[in-house]
């Protein structure tokens, strides 16, 4: 379902984004937070929504962002699912796919292998798979009474939290930490490490890790 738009013409110098949400665009918002001050060397072209009336197509609207919703609830697979998506993102020419709070499995092409990277609120291998994201994962991290936690910037593969890591920062976790204290100091890091993963994908310095995802899943 193609929503209303306001893109403009300026985004040709900068490695152009599609992002995949599903929820608030807490993390959208930093990317364009980011691209204003400057700090992030890439601008979001579209996003792509698998839930409709959520935050995060708000958030894109206000920024001028086209904005797509591709519910995994119209298709009867994840491979009919993914192909839609494919369409857009490729409709856009996007060269990198940044997963945003995406909570459901996109199965990537083989032209985007390589260049699909998510975010994980824990620092994986931890925490990690299907059913674990947001505040499932926070929770956890504190019933297995951790010392610390982090963020995971990563590959992604078409295994939910799986790939090649890119970056983590970590974080304490403190004795008196609740769901949401955790949440917030762990974002404060995802803040910082995703744009450092996205402009070293723009400077060409994750060439080398991309080339190797690529050649195992083509094995």
């Amino acid at each position: 379902m193609k929503m209303k738009h306001n893109v403009g013409n300026d985004m040709q110098k900068k490695i152009r984004l599609g992002a995949l949400i599903s929820g608030g665009g807490t993390t959208l918002q930093n990317f364009v937070d980011k691209t204003k001050a400057g700090k992030l060397n890439a601008d979001v072209v579209v996003v792509v929504s698998s839930r409709p009336n959520v935050k995060g197509l708000e958030r894109g609207r206000l920024a001028g962002i086209d904005r797509y919703v591709v519910s995994r609830k119209e298709f009867p697979d994840v491979a009919s699912f993914s192909r839609a998506i494919t369409d857009v993102l490729d409709r856009y020419k996007v060269e990198l796919v940044v997963m945003a709070g995406f909570l459901t499995l996109y199965r990537i092409p083989d032209h985007y292998l390589g260049r699909v990277m998510n975010i994980h609120p824990a620092l994986l291998p931890h925490f990690g798979g299907k059913g674990f994201y947001g505040d499932r994962v926070h929770q956890s991290v504190l019933d297995a009474k951790c010392t610390e936690s982090g963020c995971t910037v990563h590959f992604a593969d078409n295994f939910y939290d799986h790939g090649p890591i890119i970056t983590q920062r970590r974080v304490p976790v403190f004795k008196d930490d609740t769901v949401e204290t955790l949440r917030k100091r762990v974002f404060e890091e995802e803040c910082v490490a995703y744009p450092q993963a996205i402009n070293l994908f723009a400077e060409g310095k994750l060439d080398e890790i991309a080339n190797r995802l690529r050649r195992v899943i083509k094995k």
